[in-house]
């Protein structure tokens, strides 16, 4: 045997014999060099709804602030856009990428080439699917809200402040979404086995309003005897409002209205008593973000979820948080 095919061969040994090796190193997150500023990507899904735009402004101030410079691409809805908006990220050769996934499977895919190209990703909001990316493996991590708990949280409310049997219409978010899965999740488990609680129909809405409108128009025929909607967002609660009073029923009243994400037209409505409980996603991602890209660059550990808090409105509280919300 030649000496260097030996010494190749002691190596190849060796690695397997630690469980590490070539391979291993090469599937590594991609190191990102401490510099004061940064090129950095930001994909976003859309901007159709105050939230998404909240949310892009956060990141717009954030980096402004600190002097970086964001390529920002807007998938208007579309996960095949998306993918595409991060091919051109990488063809751009930015430092890094933060990536808001319209969809789990699609963009999981993404992730690993941005990987694989040597640029670190973060994702913000929603998640990819976990059996095809992992955190610390092929994304640094997940900053966002915990949308089970949040599901979890409007379930336990409902089941404690519904006057009698609770006949539910839940509209669904984006098929395919991370909040929209496990907001259903949280919600279905924690009425689960209540002989009160009845989902009457569950559909999407895609997170619009105006098919939230129409969805719930379509259902209200189908179910006259709803009292209870739950909507992933509240683009579609605002939606549902409009067709509710439309056929002469009263949100609040006659139909209990409940939502996730607490912009500052939801919260206005729980004031007002159309609305009866919002949970908050914070959309406020920028601040969050910047220093999570700071920490990874420094070498310090960053955990594989990062959850942001939420607070809730209601009756109770709506008119003093009024001013906060986004």
């Amino acid at each position: 045997m030649k000496a260097h095919h030996r010494t190749l061969a002691l190596t190849l040994t060796a690695a397997a014999a630690t469980g590490l090796g070539v391979f291993a190193v090469a599937q590594g997150l991609p190191k990102l060099a401490q510099k004061p500023t940064y090129k950095v990507g930001f994909a976003q899904t859309e901007s159709n709804n105050p939230w998404r735009i909240a949310q892009t402004k956060s990141m717009q101030d954030e980096a402004k602030r600190l002097g970086h410079r964001l390529v920002y691409t807007d998938a208007a809805g579309s996960a095949a856009k998306q993918v595409a908006d991060v091919d051109s990220m990488i063809a751009q050769r930015v430092d890094a990428i933060f990536l808001a996934p319209r969809e789990e499977k699609p963009l999981a895919a993404a992730v690993k080439k941005a990987r694989a190209a040597g640029i670190p990703v973060i994702l913000l909001d929603r998640n990819v699917d976990p059996s095809l990316a992992k955190a610390g493996v092929d994304y640094v991590t997940f900053i966002g809200s915990d949308f089970i708990e949040e599901g979890r949280r409007v379930g336990q409310w409902l089941t404690k402040n519904m006057k009698g049997e609770a006949r539910v219409i839940q509209l669904l978010g984006t098929t395919g979404s991370s909040p929209a899965n496990d907001r259903r999740k949280g919600f279905e488990d924690a009425v689960k086995g209540n002989a009160k609680v009845r989902i009457l129909a569950s559909q999407t809405g895609d997170f619009a309003r105006d098919k939230g409108r129409q969805v719930m128009e379509t259902l209200l025929q189908a179910h006259p005897d709803v009292n209870v909607v739950y909507a992933h967002n509240d683009e579609m609660a605002i939606g549902a409002i409009a067709a509710l009073e439309a056929a002469g029923k009263k949100p609040g009243k006659d139909v209990m209205i409940m939502s996730i994400d607490g912009g500052r037209e939801i919260v206005q409505l729980v004031v007002d008593g159309k609305v009866n409980y919002v949970v908050e996603c914070n959309p406020r991602f920028g601040p969050k973000a910047f220093a999570t890209l700071k920490d990874y660059a420094a070498g310090k550990k960053i955990p594989a979820k990062i959850i942001n808090p939420d607070r809730d409105y209601t009756a109770q509280n709506a008119k003093a948080g009024l001013a906060s919300a986004y």
